[in-house]
């Protein structure tokens, strides 16, 4: 039988666009499904809620430090963990101390069982009925992750720079350069009840709480979308069940997935429109 897995794509369009809708980058800013930047910080060393649908769960681990004189941490998503069609899946980026960008950070698991990707362009890794799809898009520390029908992830590992380090005072210990993930997501297949940090800002009826026209427009919500793990649906406001059907009522969701809304500043409230 064929797979209908979506095909694949040029390779510059298959990294993710941190200034386009679907994405989470730095610490951590999102750009959601209306366009509109916002940040959420969570907490660090904890789970939450990107994406909860009835048959699609996609949460994610942020990691961070409470610099002495702060009132919160500064947090990065440091994981995904995915549920889908009775499956789970896993990427992370593997705790450095120092970055070198000619070593591997990634790490994979399906169903609780390591993956092994080969450090090669293209390198690509099926999951056995062919629904699951990961594929290299170079040699180290980026790839993009299909979900048959439903969602592509595009996922690379970075560092917190010492330029990063020096603009926003982190005061990055020298043990840790906290590498983790810059994510992009394009969706095809979510209800209209689709929830989670990200997935909310996708509903016809979301209405944005971020403030437009401010220089960090933060969005709460920790109790609401804090999960008890990287890979569990328990969370208030979480839709997912692993004994969901595969056929659901759906909304059309735009392709974000080649937008680009660099030329607008970070944290004033894009303006591209669904």
């Amino acid at each position: 039988m064929q797979s209908s897995l979506l095909p694949s794509r040029s390779p510059q369009d298959r990294k993710p666009n941190c200034n386009a809708p679907g994405s989470g980058c730095h610490d951590p800013r999102f750009i959601g499904g209306d366009g509109r930047v916002f940040y959420f910080h969570g907490k660090s060393n904890e789970h939450f809620s990107l994406v909860s649908d009835s048959d699609l769960q996609i949460n994610a681990r942020f990691i961070g430090h409470r610099p002495a004189g702060r009132t919160r941490d500064y947090t990065w998503i440091q994981a995904l963990g995915v549920m889908f069609n009775s499956q789970t899946f896993s990427l992370e980026a593997i705790k450095t101390p120092q970055w070198n960008d000619k070593v591997d950070h990634l790490k994979f698991t399906y169903n609780g069982n390591d993956v092994v990707l080969h450090e090669a362009s293209l390198s690509t890794w099926y999951s056995p009925n062919k629904d699951v799809k990961v594929e290299r898009v170079a040699d180290k520390n980026s790839v993009i992750v299909t979900l048959e029908d439903v969602a592509e992830i595009m996922v690379n590992v970075v560092p917190v720079t010492k330029e990063d380090d020096a603009i926003h005072n982190y005061k990055v210990p020298n043990d840790d350069c906290f590498a983790h993930l810059e994510v992009q997501f394009r969706f095809f297949a979510l209800s209209p009840k689709v929830d989670g940090v990200l997935g909310r800002t996708y509903r016809v009826d979301f209405e944005n709480t971020a403030k437009p026209g401010v220089a960090m427009p933060v969005v709460g919500g920790e109790d609401k979308y804090r999960t008890t793990s990287l890979l569990s649906s328990s969370c208030a406001s979480c839709a997912f069940s692993k004994d969901t059907s595969s056929e659901k009522e759906t909304t059309n969701v735009t392709d974000f997935g080649t937008l680009d809304c660099t030329k607008f500043s970070y944290g004033m409230g894009i303006v591209c429109k669904k």
